[in-house]
């Protein structure tokens, strides 16, 4: 019985077979991009709950399909390259006060304005507008509000959850 040897499997990581899951990998989710496109065509419900389920479990054929065209090697490459990038993202432990006030401000702000925003409009009519593209930025603020207060926020956010912290 051999051993393989793990040189050889790594060049193999990064040679044609890689590639091929590679891509096989990324249109698992372009695929998804079908459904959006069929909907602006005008695709009865019915069809378009059928492509949903379909595309969903093509998704995770394809998606097996490419881990085992990479083989180990390949999609353990696959996974550090994808988590390295993410560990990029991740936000700092720590954070000094002026950085955390204004996360606190983009925390808060958008929470007060959804929860008061109703009652709002019983006091001053107009003064809320209900423009989707207004509640999306108070949405991307609020998310954006994660990676400005750092990684001890996440530590505060969860001892609320924590009874005996």
């Amino acid at each position: 019985m051999t051993t393989p040897n793990v040189e050889t499997d790594v060049s193999n990581a990064s040679g044609w077979r890689f590639k091929l899951g590679g891509c096989i990998f990324g249109f698992t989710f372009a695929l998804w991009l079908v459904i959006p496109l069929a909907a602006s065509l005008g695709t009865p419900a019915a069809r378009m709950a059928a492509l949903t389920g379909t595309i969903f479990v093509a998704n995770k054929v394809l998606q097996l399909a490419s881990i085992a065209v990479m083989g180990k090697a390949g999609f353990q490459q696959l996974k550090a390259i994808v988590f390295g990038h993410a560990k990029r993202l991740a936000p700092s432990k720590t954070v000094g006060p002026i950085r955390h006030a204004i996360g606190l401000v983009m925390f808060c702000l958008p929470l007060v304005w959804a929860m008061l925003g109703p009652y709002a409009d019983q006091f001053w009519t107009g003064l809320r507008s209900n423009i989707w593209q207004l509640q999306v930025l108070g949405d991307l603020l609020l998310i954006a509000s994660f990676f400005v207060l750092g990684g001890d926020f996440w530590t505060k956010v969860r001892a609320l959850f924590v009874r005996t912290a």
